[in-house]
């Protein structure tokens, strides 16, 4: 293995996200990297708790990466959420000497400490970063020519942080990563916007209206495929499949996680990215082109061709 990483999957990812966990995993494994899951991790608490028990919120992070530092390594965050109270726990805790002086203080009745040195990454970055895209064009199996993908980014790993690119409202990572790849990206200007978040359990109609617009703006422009980084973004624009829109039709556009189209480009099987999780997978019918109803050729698994 060329590089170690403390992962940290979070809850979603043992769950809902549980194709970005196999897609992860295989990925990294493919490049040999190693993702070393951190034990005994707990829930990072999600960014909206934040805004209730501030310190109990920063205290639950702050254990994880008390744990973390341990390991010597940098911990790999995939879930936007996570990576955002892992990222801010550290940030804010450095900032804030009565912060940091009763989040030790809960730490310490579980015998830990946290040093704040630990890194917290995405893996956007660490792929873009650490592996590259010579490399991960030198590893690639498969040409992308058939994917059009809308990169969604959604609205925690651009800001405040910015998790890879230094401009929050038009990032091009992903874009530049797929077009390497062989891929087509999409224009796509709601590419920062949010997908309606938590509001799909409290504000179910708010966070419907919100991702419907993002689904929509996909299919108008064209793309087969809607990629993002965040399971709950995943999931809540991947319902708007089965949703009847205001329109009275039905969106049909795949919803995949970056690393399972990195993964099928690097030799992957459909399996190994955990393909069959997806509702609508990419062996589905693309949108219509808008040269009428069905023009759309079908976008297959398959089409990830051999190069």
């Amino acid at each position: 293995m060329d590089q170690r990483y403390t992962y940290y999957p979070g809850c979603s990812l043992h769950a809902t996200g549980i194709a970005y966990d196999k897609s992860m995993r295989a990925v990294f494994d493919k490049l040999g990297s190693e993702l070393a899951e951190l034990e005994d991790w707990n829930c990072c608490g999600a960014t909206a708790y934040m805004s209730v028990q501030k310190t109990v919120a920063f205290a639950v992070s702050a254990r994880n990466l008390a744990l973390a530092e341990k390991t010597g390594d940098d911990v790999v965050a995939p879930c936007s959420a996570c990576y955002y109270a892992l990222k801010h726990t550290r940030e804010g805790m450095a900032d804030d000497p009565e912060l940091r002086a009763q989040v030790d203080e809960s730490l310490a009745a579980g015998g830990l400490e946290a040093d704040l040195t630990v890194n917290v990454r995405h893996p956007l970055e660490v792929l873009l970063t650490d592996i590259g895209i010579s490399r991960l064009m030198e590893a690639q199996t498969h040409s992308l020519d058939e994917f059009r993908p809308a990169c969604y980014y959604g609205c925690q790993i651009v800001r405040p942080f910015g998790a890879v690119d230094e401009d929050p409202e038009l990032p091009m990572s992903m874009e530049n990563l797929f077009t390497a790849l062989g891929a087509r990206p999409v224009d796509y200007p709601p590419k920062v916007r949010c997908c309606g978040g938590m509001l799909v359990a409290t504000m179910p109609e708010v966070a419907t209206d919100l991702s419907m617009d993002l689904v929509d703006w996909a299919i108008a422009n064209e793309a087969n495929c809607i990629v993002t980084v965040c399971p709950l973004c995943q999931s809540n624009l991947d319902l708007i499949n089965v949703t009847k829109g205001s329109n009275g039709t039905s969106h049909q556009i795949p919803v995949l996680y970056f690393t399972q189209l990195i993964g099928l480009a690097i030799g992957c099987t459909p399996e190994e990215v955990g393909m069959e999780h997806a509702l609508i997978p990419p062996n589905a019918k693309a949108p219509p082109m808008r040269g009428g109803p069905g023009s759309g050729a079908p976008l297959t698994i398959a089409g990830a061709k051999e190069v």
